[in-house]
């Protein structure tokens, strides 16, 4: 369903969508631009101020006063959930491999790297330690990988370790992936999911009534298609936004950036 089909949505179609929203996150159907306070996240906890997703970064997000802290997960080949971006760790630590094929404890070893490349003192840290760390300083939006490589189960194995910890109320889950995204509903429907796009064309937004937010490319984040998603009870929340930008921070009620201080 594309967005003009969309525009053919009844009044009544658009309240019931928003009922699957929860407070205090949405917008009322037909609120035009940002209804409250600006949530700003900061991406893979602040990828400006240290190494991406690690702990020391994360620290510096919340220092920043970001409210929201977002990062990234794998499954280990041990099934420990690890906090990275890409499936392998090639890019962002001193070693090699993909994710999958590692356990932790080979895992735990590496070092990551700094923005110039150089090893830091900073190791890539399993789920838990970053719920342990924010432990309600902070939100945290959990954006689940998935790849070739990847293993089955992390939807369930991010659910345990969240239900484990308390953290329900704290911690949104989004994904690119399509049945990530259906699975983790389907699994805990009182957990709050989100849905990342990189555009908005040939979208069917009805595939994806139960999500509370969607998260787009910040060049793809026209005026039709937020104005769309507001009328249907739901945020815009736009990636990888690190510039100010006045029009379209009034426009959307979140941004994913790798430097909160910019909208602080």
């Amino acid at each position: 369903m594309n967005i003009v089909n969309m525009n053919k949505i009844t009044a009544a179609a658009a309240l019931l969508a928003a009922s699957f929203c929860p407070e205090p996150f949405c917008h009322a159907a037909g609120d035009e631009g940002n209804a409250g306070e600006l949530i700003v996240v900061a991406h893979r906890g602040g990828a400006h101020l240290g190494p991406e997703n690690s702990l020391g970064c994360i620290e510096l997000g919340m220092e920043a006063g970001a409210e929201w802290i977002e990062v990234d997960v794998h499954l280990s080949a041990d099934r420990e959930i690890v906090v990275c971006h890409d499936p392998t760790v090639d890019r962002t630590t001193d070693g090699k491999g993909e994710i999958s094929a590692m356990k932790y404890s080979e895992l735990r070893k590496l070092r990551l790297l700094d923005r110039d490349g150089k090893p830091t003192d900073e190791h890539l840290p399993t789920l838990e330690e970053v719920l342990r760390l924010i432990d309600g300083r902070a939100s945290l939006l959990l954006e689940i990988k998935y790849s070739e490589s990847s293993l089955p189960g992390i939807e369930q194995a991010c659910i345990d370790c969240i239900r484990r910890l308390g953290a329900e109320d704290r911690v949104i889950i989004q994904s690119f992936d399509d049945e990530v995204v259906i699975r983790t509903h389907e699994l805990a429907p009182d957990i709050r999911v989100e849905k990342l796009l990189s555009s908005a064309k040939d979208f069917d937004f009805g595939k994806y009534s139960f999500a509370a937010s969607f998260n787009i490319n910040y060049k793809a984040a026209t005026r039709e298609f937020v104005d769309m998603v507001h009328s249907l009870g739901k945020e815009v929340k736009v990636w990888t936004l690190n510039e100010y930008d006045a029009e379209l921070v009034k426009m959307v009620d979140g941004v994913i950036t790798d430097d909160p201080g910019i909208f602080l």
